[in-house]
């Protein structure tokens, strides 16, 4: 939805041929968000099977925006890229593949204006699911986000799911560090959580792609163990400190 105003929500959506998901993804936000919003298509070379569809939509869908990847290529790279080239107060990293309950963005926005800075769509709350996907990546993903919840007072249960709207506010404090893949999610939950930001989550409905090749990559689970890590380490030395 566009308005005369400047947009209150920026989303963010990274794209790697995703020709056959991107008009359902945008009909899906059509469909869903009444939020002012404008939405950032990131991509990473020219070639992209995703280019011919969006700029077939253009003229329709002034809201989107597409970007080229000037960070590097990468997902993190493109999320990174769209954040920055956000105008809003409130940004939203979402996929591009169709995996991400949009019926939720309002609820999301609604919790942001209410000073939230963190909003998680949590697969691993009451109410939310997770459909699909190889076996091992659900198990690690539900336990890092459960035990950071229940262990490391991350107030959500969902901090690897990268479906999450972020206060500009909040993001102007942090220097990210993440270095690939879809780590930025975890690294941004815990570093909220340690400065005492507010952070919240609804309940989403995850559900795998139906096609297109998913991004991610087990070569990226170190990057994830160093987030959890980092949030146990820095509670036991601020208790130190304490003493």
């Amino acid at each position: 939805m566009t308005g005369p105003e400047g947009p209150e929500l920026s989303v963010v959506l990274p794209v790697y041929n995703e020709a056959e998901n991107i008009g359902r993804a945008l009909r899906g936000f059509t469909a869903h968000v009444r939020t002012h919003h404008e939405i950032l298509i990131v991509y990473d070379f020219d070639e992209d099977t995703t280019l011919p569809v969006v700029r077939e939509l253009l003229h329709e869908r002034p809201e989107v925006s597409l970007h080229r990847n000037e960070y590097g290529h990468g997902v993190l790279n493109a999320m990174k890229l769209g954040m920055d080239r956000a105008s809003a107060p409130y940004i939203l990293i979402s996929m591009a593949d169709g995996s991400d309950d949009v019926s939720q963005v309002d609820n999301m926005v609604e919790l942001a204006r209410s000073g939230v800075d963190v909003v998680a769509a949590s697969r691993y709350m009451r109410g939310g699911r997770q459909i699909g996907g190889p076996r091992l990546k659900r198990t690690l993903s539900r336990l890092a986000g459960l035990t950071l919840h229940w262990f490391g007072g991350v107030p959500i249960h969902d901090s690897t799911n990268n479906f999450k709207l972020y206060s500009r506010s909040f993001l102007d404090t942090v220097s990210i560090e993440s270095r690939g893949g879809f780590e930025l999610a975890i690294e941004l939950s815990v570093k909220a959580t340690l400065a005492g930001r507010r952070l919240a989550e609804v309940p989403t409905t995850w559900r795998d792609r139906t096609s297109g090749e998913s991004r991610f990559r087990f070569s990226w689970l170190p990057s994830y163990v160093h987030w959890y890590l980092y949030l146990f380490r820095s509670r036991m030395r601020r208790k130190r400190l304490a003493r």
